[in-house]
């Protein structure tokens, strides 16, 4: 690894960063650098009213520049449940829209702590489900034609909407893409998953990050090992879509993500894992040259176009 990019994670990982204290700091720092791009063809903004009429649910569609393929993508963004919206996950949409080929659709769900476990959920189900709508009128004949991904936090909500859309009888995506997703409860030194010990301290995302937005997002720790927060905690993991898990080598995530392929594969789906070597946590966001984002890239490519 880049020694003058090991200095920055463990600047990053510095113990004076605290979550819990600091979260509102790190969205207007988030705000200051990404600010809102400017109207044009390919980025329109939308929103869909909740189910129950109460607030509206922001998402941002993105053409690519050259539309090779029919299936959407819904974008679910990453940040802890607590940071990060569709500002600062603009850039990387617009990345994603252009290498894939497929329009995206980025939701700015809500934040925890202001709202917790689980309206952020609430929010990225139902425009699933709007999207579903949107499809059987507008879309492909077939309308399991779309597919889910999200980062992160983000790759957790993917996976949960995607056990809730079976739970409830309703179509599933026909792929999924979780890069380095949270999938357990429990990230403290007693963790079953070595790589929470062995990657929680200097590069950049922390156990006590970690940790800290959890219990922004999931006050009450008897709801974490449920599987809306855990979907490693799931009893029935199957028929669910065909998924692709991308790991880091040295994101203290990198274990569970790969543990929760190897649920899915148990559960009888098939399913694609990849690890990035030589990578950390977050590289989504990393400009669009970076090698670990150029690998990602062509992993997800290459799954996707196949049939």
């Amino acid at each position: 690894m880049n020694p003058f990019f090991k200095i920055i994670l463990k600047l990053l990982s510095s113990p004076r960063i605290d979550i819990q204290e600091d979260y509102q700091s790190i969205r207007k720092l988030q705000q200051f650098f990404y600010a809102k791009p400017k109207k044009t063809y390919r980025i329109l903004d939308d929103q869909i009213y909740a189910e129950d009429q109460s607030h509206e649910i922001g998402v941002r569609v993105f053409q690519p520049k050259e539309q090779k393929y029919s299936e959407p993508v819904l974008y679910i963004h990453g940040g802890g449940w607590v940071i990060g919206d569709i500002d600062s996950y603009t850039r990387a949409c617009i990345n994603l829209a252009d290498t894939l080929g497929r329009t995206i659709y980025s939701v700015d769900y809500r934040l925890a702590p202001e709202y917790p476990y689980p309206a952020g959920l609430k929010d990225c189900f139902r425009v699933a489900e709007i999207l579903l709508e949107q499809l059987e009128f507008t879309g492909p004949g077939d309308v399991s034609k779309w597919i889910i991904m999200g980062d992160s936090a983000g790759g957790n909500l993917a996976a949960v909407v995607s056990l809730l859309l079976r739970n409830r009888g309703l179509t599933i995506p026909y792929k999924q893409v979780l890069l380095y997703p949270v999938t357990y409860w429990d990230h403290s030194e007693q963790s079953p998953f070595e790589s929470i010990r062995a990657n929680g301290h200097e590069y950049g995302l922390t156990i006590d990050k970690i940790q800290s937005y959890m219990k922004l997002y999931v006050p009450d720790e008897t709801d974490r090992k449920d599987y809306r927060v855990a979907p490693l905690m799931a009893e029935d993991l199957s028929n669910q879509p065909e998924t692709l898990v991308i790991t880091a080598e040295y994101d203290p995530l990198c274990d569970e993500g790969e543990a929760y392929a190897k649920a899915l594969f148990e559960a009888g789906n098939k399913v694609r894992l990849h690890r990035v070597n030589n990578a950390v946590h977050g590289f989504i966001t990393y400009p669009k040259f970076a090698a670990p984002l150029d690998e990602a890239y062509r992993i997800m490519n290459d799954f996707l176009t196949r049939t």
